[in-house]
């Protein structure tokens, strides 16, 4: 793996038709986030070759969008990453590092912002980013890093829904 894309799926509708956050649908307003960050990602040059993704409604409707501008992409579509937390996330990304050169990870918060609060400070990022991160990481947000020689993540990115 070179590249590493942190991504929290778009913004959901409040409700589900069965009652449960499990099977949230992604809100207009979140097709339209999802499309925004995929459209920045594509336009970076950034082409993902494997994704990991949650298998909530939400985060797989934040890829169908995603593979809609980037085209199709290999995936593993998994309950675990439901609300993993960040040690989980990190060890499925471990896991799936010899996938592909360019590995995407579409997932929740708290867990996601923590991975990407984590590999910020893994790869030395400046404060200016880290700070941000730690603060807030809104819907449909997508961190990139290089991964380095060492196995080190290098931030080379963070790309918010217009």
């Amino acid at each position: 793996m070179k590249q590493l894309i942190l991504m929290r799926h778009a913004k959901a509708e409040k409700d589900s038709e069965s009652g449960e956050d499990f099977d949230r649908v992604l809100a207009p307003r979140g097709r339209e986030e999802a499309r925004s960050v995929a459209e920045a990602l594509k336009a970076y040059g950034v082409k993902p070759d494997f994704a990991l993704v949650s298998s909530a409604a939400r985060t797989q409707g934040t890829f169908e969008e995603v593979k809609a501008v980037l085209g199709d992409i290999p995936a593993l579509v998994s309950e675990d990453f439901y609300n993993a937390g960040s040690e989980a996330l990190r060890r499925a990304v471990e896991a799936h590092e010899n996938d592909g050169q360019c590995l995407i990870v579409v997932a929740h918060n708290p867990g996601l912002q923590y991975l990407v609060a984590e590999y910020l400070f893994e790869g030395a990022a400046g404060p200016d980013i880290t700070d941000k991160v730690r603060g807030n990481y809104p819907t449909a947000t997508a961190t990139v890093f290089e991964i380095d020689a060492a196995g080190r993540p290098i931030y080379d990115g963070i790309y918010l829904a217009k």
